[in-house]
């Protein structure tokens, strides 16, 4: 019935659908098993990518040559940058997509990867001989064979809806769980826990009165997430603005003799950056209202997402209480929001590469791993694709640090700090965040991920091609210097010194109030340096903007990444017995032999490992 595989991708989330392409385009042959054809990378939740951080990982998914960028500009209805107010490492790209086409367009796209093979089926077993993986045996009674298995099971590991009083096994809404696999999972000694997330109503915006909101439309230029020619997006739909009151809240407050969270029905810990309205208004009872945003979930439907409305409340009172809110008062829905609990396998049990620790060429991606959101799932589904590839292959493990990209910063946090929450990325959990920027992803990533065969040759042309054109730019603009009588107008207007003798053009791209663009507009010198190196595009003259304006900065994190690499470097042997250092604290020793850190600076993040732990581990480490 089947032949071997190379790899086994069980799931066809965003996770799945990542790791299963890039491991084909790296040359493995690959068997995507899904529980649902129809429902391939489908947006369970809001119908957008990117947002805070989230953006910079899409953009180095796509660096790496992953499609989640791609799919994003093929199915976008609007995008806006974020936090465009603040600094550029909190520049944060977001876009709201067709949820349907969203789903199509990654269908067609493994579809037509001739390295996939796709059956539609529930995996209950993984199989293994000697701790390391052999294939699977699945719900239809088959056993398929393969060299590696990556894990991709999202919220569908003994999945539990809860409705007001109403629970049911289900991994969506309308979609059954997966039974089995945890236990089978346990049987070798892995260890499992659960947790918890929501989705607000789905409302029929032929009943909404946008007319009573605040338009919230997108970027006038509307940018895009992949830095390969998708196309550019010419028209968009808006989202709106709403808010709870009060009497919504009270009307809330009726169900939660009936809520599942407040009668300890739910027993997993929820998402706290992205909590239910009922928890919201228990957790913030000073706040007379919240904020929330009416999203279009496509371009032809009249289905809208109410984002910040999560609740696992009876139907009957969320209807009620969203009828409260200005602009609803006629609101139909569709259905229902809900709470699901689900498995998953706290992530202290991999490694770097997202392999497990107890069984070889076993990979975990996704909610698995105890994380929440699209993004975060992508990113783990395409290193543990390259990872898998990279082992059945007898390749070198493909690792990003946390100086690296958002991503390395991601998995490092997984796998040495472990999770008591979903997790979900944020600009400060990164360090090095102005080096992280949305903009430069693939000047980082390109060139590391063609050097393993991933990432095209036409992406990493294309990458040589920017930054010899940036760099060029950037050597002309310290060299040219503006008269005043060019210059003094525009700077007048933008409320900053006028200029006495001819002044270097980067030297006034150091100002605040200076803004390269403009300056580019009023200056025919600035515009013919553009013209003569090459036509770019406004995110490429941002991008050089930045370089000129954050230059100590960025020097000041690259020295801090010099400082720190050392300890990055010092290895510590994966079979050390911590509890025979006794100069370590009994703390250290109990969580250094769980995590058994790869590097002294791995050891360092840990919490519980103080800094004369560390001492003591290098001292160690001298001897």
């Amino acid at each position: 019935m089947f032949k071997k595989y190379d790899i086994i991708v069980v799931g066809a989330g965003h996770a799945g659908s990542e790791a299963a392409a890039a491991a084909a385009n790296l040359g493995s042959t690959v068997l995507l098993i899904t529980m649902s054809m129809e429902n391939m990378a489908q947006m369970s939740c809001n119908p957008a990518m990117g947002g805070i951080a989230k953006g910079q990982i899409v953009r180095e998914i796509d660096a790496l040559g992953g499609y989640s960028g791609i799919v994003t500009d093929k199915s976008m209805i609007q995008f806006r940058m974020l936090n465009k107010s603040k600094g550029p490492a909190m520049w944060s790209p977001r876009a709201q997509s067709d949820r349907m086409l969203f789903s199509k367009e990654w269908r067609a796209i493994l579809e037509s990867l001739r390295n996939v093979d796709f059956w539609q089926d529930t995996v209950i077993e993984i199989v293994q001989k000697n701790n390391q993986i052999s294939g699977v045996k699945t719900l239809m009674g088959y056993f398929v064979e393969a060299n590696a298995v990556v894990l991709t099971n999202g919220t569908f590991l003994n999945g539990t809806i809860h409705i007001g009083t109403k629970s049911f096994g289900g991994g969506r809404i309308g979609e059954r769980a997966s039974i089995g696999l945890t236990e089978n999972l346990k049987s070798f000694g892995f260890q499992s826990d659960r947790m918890k997330t929501g989705t607000p109503v789905r409302v029929d915006g032929r009943t909404i009165d946008f007319s009573k909101m605040q338009e919230q439309k997108g970027d006038e230029i509307p940018g895009k997430f992949s830095y390969t020619k998708t196309p550019s997006l010419n028209k968009q739909r808006s989202c709106y603005l709403a808010y709870t009151s009060e009497e919504v809240h009270n009307t809330l407050r009726t169900g939660f003799h009936q809520s599942p969270m407040f009668t300890g029905r739910i027993m997993g810990v929820g998402p706290r950056y992205c909590p239910s309205i009922e928890d919201k208004i228990e957790r913030f009872s000073d706040k007379d209202q919240h904020q929330l945003f009416i999203e279009p979930e496509g371009w032809t439907t009249v289905e809208y997402y109410v984002n910040g409305f999560s609740s696992s409340l009876p139907a009957n009172i969320q209807l009620k209480a969203l009828r409260k809110i200005v602009g609803f008062e006629d609101a139909k829905i569709f259905r229902p929001g809900y709470a699901i609990e689900y498995d998953y396998f706290p992530p202290v049990q991999l490694n770097y590469t997202l392999e497990t620790k107890l069984i070889k060429n076993l990979f975990f991606a996704g909610q698995i791993n105890g994380t929440t959101g699209y993004e975060e799932a992508a990113s783990q589904g395409i290193i543990a694709g390259i990872n898998a590839h990279q082992l059945v292959k007898g390749k070198e493990e493909f690792i990003l640090k946390r100086s690296d990209s958002y991503i390395g910063v991601l998995i490092d946090d997984l796998i040495t700090k472990g999770v008591d929450e979903p997790y979900r990325m944020f600009t400060s959990r990164a360090e090095y965040r102005l080096l992280l920027r949305q903009d430069n992803a693939d000047i980082r990533l390109t060139n590391r991920s063609y050097n393993i065969g991933l990432a095209s040759q036409e992406r990493n042309d294309a990458v040589q091609r920017k930054t010899q054109i940036m760099d060029k730019i950037i050597n002309k603009l310290r060299n040219v210097s503006l008269d005043p009588d060019e210059i003094n107008a525009y700077l007048e207007k933008k409320n900053t010194s006028r200029i006495t003798q001819k002044t270097k053009i980067a030297n006034l791209v150091l100002r605040p109030q200076v803004n390269l663009p403009e300056l580019i507009s009023v200056s025919k010198k600035a515009k013919e340096i553009i013209e003569k190196i090459g036509i770019v595009q406004n995110e490429l003259v941002e991008s050089i903007e930045i370089l000129i304006k954050y230059e100590g900065y960025i020097s000041k994190e690259l020295e801090l990444v010099r400082k720190f690499e050392k300890y990055e470097n010092l290895i510590l042997k994966t079979d050390l017995d911590y509890q025979n250092l006794q100069s370590l604290s009994f703390e250290a020793r109990e969580k250094l032999n769980k995590i058994k850190p790869k590097t002294i600076g791995q050891a360092a993040r840990i919490s519980g490992v103080s800094p004369s732990d560390i001492s003591v581990l290098t001292v160690y480490l001298g001897k």
